[in-house]
């Protein structure tokens, strides 16, 4: 850390008690079950922010709501997962480890059982919060589990997996929920849950030791900061998501979550900086690779979710696919992460991982490039490359970001850089379907203006087409009146279409900028390989 970075801090902060016994020097059977089990969590938490989305048509006419209240399944569980991202460090030290984890994922099943029985809206939105709020406790966990049960020579594989986790959920979740909602019914999609998560329980159960709890912690605990720190990432999230929908500032909503958001992160801040100790060590951003890791986990949110929001929109909207044949593009990308993902374990040992994220972002950035050339006749064929392309190049971004962020971290710091980390990608995502969102709505509009100025009826082009369709429709039966309305329309179908393929090139393409344009950034971190599997210089 700069002498400029430090002069500016307070007091480093008192160093809290230690949440984990220090890393073990040999693997034993144990730990890799926990270690697993964590890994599945993870998965299972991340594959649900995304698992509605197929089904959510389904769901809204079993509950009798409409398309923007429903909006609020998805919110829901965002809002409550974001919040508890950052608090448990804090809630494994005071409840221990294996107690903490047993409890939650106890709580994320229930909640999941809950949401396929819901009655209502209401008591569904509930339930998501449930499951938001002991769901997201898992991805933290499961990443600090790798760095405090596996030793140092195996670190690089707990890395890698949780990678894995990470990019292969997001994808796999509007696939797995589109393929159990169209054979099993939509409950199915939070039933699913339950196999994975009792043997999750029972991997924990049997692969951690119960190493008791500091309770008196909840007594001493930033409670202000703790409550700044839920109403501004609460607020932001809403904000986020609904914003769309409503028209971002024109809506006095919106502009009230953007005050909540502004105000409690604020907050937050500050309680941090006056207090010797916090639930969530915030400090950690004044290390440059710190600080840069969170900025790339950002940037790699915004692209790992909007690709997978987008993606799908696009395949369902133009090219007319249902959500099976929609999985089966998704899952592209399942098989070549499969086989890249140790390989990229192994050059991590070796080579210098801003080469490895370099080539990872622009191997993804590449990929959204190609997707940016798309046309209405796309099909399977043509989407094999770029899901290929960015199925190599995600492993090798996600593990080395992994390597760049625990870097210098100090072992009392394990909880908070991983909670920071993941809040900060899961927040990308969010950031980044908001603005895609907003960005396919205008760009529609904008070349739907641009191409009907070029397709006016008054054009020669045109009316010869609006004749020929209309002699078409006349000879096979219909009035000459209502033939004329339907070429009307098919026109007017046909230019909202190349409109929309259009803005989703737009969308890609941007992506696609975005990605390969952080390249440089990438070498600001420090020249890092990952040692014996954990990390060094």
């Amino acid at each position: 850390m700069s002498a400029t970075s430090t002069a500016a801090l307070p007091v480093p902060p008192k160093a809290a008690p230690a949440a984990f016994p220090a890393p073990p020097t040999e693997m034993s059977t144990r730990d890799w079950i926990a270690m697993c089990a964590g890994m599945l969590g993870a998965f299972m938490a991340i594959l649900d922010i995304q698992i509605t989305n197929s089904s959510l048509k389904d769901i809204l006419g079993s509950l009798s709501a409409t398309q923007e209240e429903g909006s609020w399944v998805s919110t829901a569980y965002l809002v409550a997962e974001i919040i508890v991202i950052p608090l448990t460090g804090l809630l494994s030290r005071g409840f221990g480890l294996r107690r903490y984890m047993l409890g939650t994922t106890a709580v994320f099943l229930t909640a999941s059982a809950l949401c396929g029985n819901a009655w209502s809206l209401n008591s569904m939105i509930a339930f998501r919060v449930i499951q938001g709020f002991s769901g997201g406790a898992l991805i933290p966990m499961a990443m600090t589990l790798v760095l405090t049960r596996l030793p140092v020579s195996k670190r690089t594989i707990g890395m890698a997996l949780f990678g894995l986790t990470a990019t292969l959920a997001p994808s796999l979740g509007p696939t797995v929920g589109g393929y159990l909602s169209e054979i099993y019914g939509w409950p199915s999609i939070f039933y699913v849950n339950m196999a994975p998560g009792l043997l999750m329980l029972s991997g924990i159960a049997y692969g951690l030791r119960d190493e008791g709890g500091q309770l008196k912690l909840f007594r001493e605990a930033d409670w202000t900061g703790i409550f700044c720190m839920a109403i501004g990432l609460g607020g932001l999230t809403v904000m986020l998501e609904e914003g769309n929908s409503k028209d971002w500032f024109d809506s006095s909503y919106i502009l009230v979550c953007a005050a909540l958001a502004i105000a409690g992160l604020l907050g937050w801040v500050l309680s941090a900086l006056l207090r010797p100790s916090t639930f969530v060590n915030l400090r950690l951003f004044a290390t440059r690779n710190f600080r840069i890791s969170t900025v790339m986990a950002l940037v790699t949110g915004m692209g790992l979710y909007g690709s997978t929001f987008v993606l799908p929109i696009y395949l369902a909207q133009i090219a007319g696919y249902s959500p099976m044949q929609i999985g089966e593009v998704i899952m592209l990308m399942g098989l070549p992460q499969l086989l890249v993902t140790p390989i990229v374990a192994r050059l991590s040992t070796r080579l210098d991982n801003r080469i490895m994220a370099s080539f990872g972002l622009t191997m993804f950035g590449i990929s959204c490039l190609i997707n940016a050339y798309m046309d209405a006749n796309v099909g399977y064929t043509q989407l094999i490359l770029p899901q290929v392309v960015r199925a190599i190049g995600q492993p090798f971004l996600m593990l080395t970001l992994q390597t760049f962020v625990m870097q210098g971290v100090a072992p009392r710091d394990v909880g908070s850089a991983s909670s920071l980390f993941n809040m900060t990608r899961n927040l990308g995502g969010s950031i980044g379907i908001a603005m895609l969102a907003t960005m396919l709505t205008q760009r529609t509009q904008f070349h739907w203006s641009r191409i009907g100025e070029a397709a006016s009826s008054y054009a020669l082009a045109t009316q010869e087409r609006l004749d020929q369709l209309t002699q078409s429709f006349v000879s096979s039966g219909i009035e000459p009146s209502m033939a004329a309305q339907q070429a009307t329309q098919m026109i007017n179908n046909l230019i909202t279409r190349e409109a929309s393929v259009m803005a989703f090139n737009d969308c890609f393409w941007i992506m696609g900028v975005v990605l390969i344009g952080c390249v440089p950034l990438v070498w600001m971190f420090d020249r890092v390989t990952a040692v014996g599997g954990g990390g060094g210089h």
